[in-house]
């Protein structure tokens, strides 16, 4: 698998990603250790996780099969999400949480660093200043490599970028993560421009539209799918609509023409978009990660792509 660069930095990631989202929840430690094999031997590196998902258990698992050697640790590029939720103790963003939370994370993962500490939401209470300095103080003591944003709104990338500038390269951001698809693009209205000025790279989550754009919801919904689960319904939900089924139909059209899948041509398109660094997919079980896998092959045709440019275009 190709890899990239982060924006201008020195880190190297897949350009296709692994998400643990499900792992404790849908997917099980056997099914997640089947994953993460698969993902490696297709050179994966990037492996994306958070303390939220299954409040600590993908990462208990995650860390699980890196204590029993599964895969190699260094083969890896762990990019751990967490922290205190805004307003959580009224100290979100507060040094002392901040690495309180990321010595907890580091714990479940049984490892002594992350390569990518993916910081949590802004929050206004706490000076920027005292959120950066616990980057700073992580980055010195070997436990955090690189540092990201989760989600930021465009101007809020820029104002971290020009305070972390100030404050030297130790604590600069890399990359900025957000959700990014056919059927949400609202990344490139100012999140990516503004990323693209101050040398991030974007990791795209849900390029799948949720998995609504592999088209498994065209006549319904599957009983095994996610929007059958009650723990994912919602947030599959809230990407089905009369816009969504025209998008949809558009990449169905698409895989039909070009003998692919249309799983294939969604996430080939988010895959290639100008400041990705890497498109961030989640799966059930090693089966479907391997079909997201396959896209590795694949590259769109400008026609194709201009195409789904128009139809997906932001309204």
């Amino acid at each position: 698998m190709l890899r990239r660069r982060v924006g201008g930095s020195g880190l190297q990631v897949s350009r296709i990603g692994l998400g643990t989202m499900t792992w404790g929840e849908d997917t099980d430690a056997d099914g997640a250790g089947e994953q993460l094999i698969a993902f490696v031997e297709a050179g994966g590196t990037l492996v994306e996780t958070a303390d939220v998902y299954g409040d600590g258990t993908a990462q208990d698992i995650l860390g699980a099969h890196l204590a029993d050697g599964l895969v190699d640790r260094d083969d890896l590029v762990i990019a751990g999400r967490g922290g205190p939720p805004p307003g959580a103790l009224g100290e979100a963003p507060a040094r002392g949480a901040l690495l309180q939370a990321l010595d907890a994370t580091l714990g479940r993962l049984r490892t002594d660093r992350l390569d990518l500490w993916q910081l949590p939401a802004w929050d206004s209470s706490v000076p920027l200043e005292e959120t950066l300095s616990a980057v700073q103080v992580a980055v010195l003591a070997g436990k955090v490599r690189y540092a990201g944003l989760v989600a930021p709104a465009g101007w809020q990338l820029a104002t971290v970028a020009e305070r972390a500038r100030g404050l030297g390269n130790v604590v600069m951001p890399v990359s900025a993560q957000a959700e990014y698809s056919l059927l949400h693009r609202g990344a490139e209205a100012e999140l990516l421009p503004a990323a693209r000025h101050h040398g991030l790279g974007l990791l795209a989550w849900a390029p799948l539209g949720r998995g609504v754009l592999t088209g498994k919801y065209t006549d319904g919904t599957p009983a095994d799918s996610r929007a059958a689960s009650p723990l994912f319904a919602g947030y599959v939900e809230a990407r089905r609509n009369e816009r969504s089924a025209r998008i949809v139909q558009s990449v169905l059209t698409a895989a039909d023409g070009l003998g692919t899948s249309p799983l294939t041509v969604a996430l080939a398109w988010v895959r290639d978009r100008p400041g990705v660094a890497s498109a961030v997919v989640g799966a059930r079980d090693a089966a479907q990660l391997t079909a997201s896998l396959a896209t590795e092959a694949v590259s769109l045709p400008p026609e194709i792509r201009s195409a789904l440019d128009d139809v997906s275009a932001p309204v």
